[in-house]
C-alpha cells in the first residue's frame, strides 16, 4: 500500500475534484437533451454507450495527462494506460448509462485512485443532483444541495430490519440471481435500478445492503473507497477483495455482511 504524505494526498484530492468537475460539464451537456447518440457495445443484447460517456472520459484523461502524467489510467471507454509509479486512476465516465439515456438521476461518475492493494481514495459524483460523495484520506463526506455533511453507515445488524438494493432484478447469472433473491426475501425492503447511487446511499446511512454481480473494476473501485471511509464493509461474495470486479456485497455492519454472505454462499454451493 502506498504511504502518501499529506501534500500528496491533497494533490490527489485536488485532481480528483478537477476530474469530477470536468465530467459534470461534459455529461450535463447531453443529459435529457435531444439527439443523444447511443450505440450498443454488444452484437446481441443492449449495452449502451453514448457520446457523453466518451466525452466525459476524454476530458478526465486530458486533465490527468497534464496534472499527473506518471499515474496509470483504467477507464471504461479507452485503452488502459500503464502506471509508472504504482498509482492508477480508475474511471467510469457514466456509471448507469441506461439510467442516463432514460433521464433518471441515478447514474454517476466514478473516480478512484488505486494502489497495489486496491482503492485508497474515491468519488461518486451525481452531476444533475449536484451531489459528490467523497471517501479516503480520513475524509467521508457528501457535498450537495443540503450543504456538506459527514457520511456514516447505518447501525442495522439484522436482515429483517434492512433495506437491500441491486441494479437489475436478474442480478447476474441465474444462480447469482437466485442467491440474491434469497437474501432479499429476508430483508424488509428491496429496491432496484440505482447503479452506483445505491452504494452512495449505503455510505450515507440511507440503505443497508447492496449486492451485485457481473461488475467491472471501474464499476466498484470508487464505491469501495467511499463505503469503507463511511464505516461500511464491502467484499466479494466470499469475503475477499472486490476491486477487481465480479460480485460485490456491501453492508452497513459486519453482522449484516455476515448474515447476507452466509445465504449467498449456501445458494451458490447448490449450483
Amino acid at each position: 500500500m502506498h504511504n502518501l504524505n499529506p501534500d500528496e494526498q491533497r494533490d490527489i484530492q485536488r485532481v480528483a475534484h478537477l476530474l469530477a468537475d470536468a465530467a459534470r460539464r461534459e455529461t450535463l451537456k447531453y443529459f435529457r437533451g435531444a439527439g443523444l447518440e447511443t450505440t450498443s457495445k454488444l452484437d446481441a443484447g443492449f449495452d449502451p454507450v453514448t457520446i457523453a460517456d466518451r466525452a466525459s472520459e476524454a476530458a478526465m484523461r486530458d486533465i490527468l495527462a497534464e496534472e499527473r502524467p506518471q499515474d496509470g489510467i483504467l477507464g471504461e471507454e479507452y485503452a488502459a494506460k500503464p502506471s509508472e509509479n504504482g498509482l492508477t486512476w480508475v474511471l467510469d465516465p457514466i456509471d448507469g448509462t441506461r439510467g442516463f439515456i432514460s433521464g433518471t438521476p441515478t447514474w454517476g461518475v466514478l473516480i478512484s485512485l488505486n494502489g497495489s492493494d486496491g482503492p485508497i481514495y474515491g468519488l461518486i459524483d451525481q452531476p444533475y443532483i449536484g451531489e459528490r460523495f467523497e471517501g479516503g484520506f480520513d475524509i467521508a463526506q457528501v457535498a450537495g444541495p443540503m450543504g456538506t455533511v459527514g457520511l456514516g453507515v447505518s447501525k442495522t445488524k439484522v436482515l429483517g430490519s434492512s433495506t437491500i438494493l441491486t441494479t437489475f432484478p436478474e442480478v447476474g447469472t441465474q444462480d447469482e440471481g437466485r442467491a440474491f433473491h434469497n437474501v432479499a426475501k429476508q430483508c424488509q425492503l428491496t429496491r432496484y435500478g440505482m447503479d452506483c447511487y445505491g452504494y452512495a446511499l449505503l455510505a450515507a446511512g440511507q440503505v443497508d445492503l447492496v449486492i451485485e454481480a457481473g461488475l467491472q473494476p471501474y464499476d466498484i473501485c470508487a464505491p469501495i473507497a467511499v463505503i469503507k471511509a463511511a464505516g461500511g464493509v464491502i467484499t466479494d461474495w466470499s469475503g475477499g477483495p472486490a476491486h477487481n470486479g465480479g460480485r460485490s456485497l456491501a453492508a452497513a455492519t459486519p453482522e449484516l455482511h455476515a448474515a447476507a454472505m452466509e445465504i449467498l454462499q449456501a445458494e451458490l454451493a447448490k449450483a
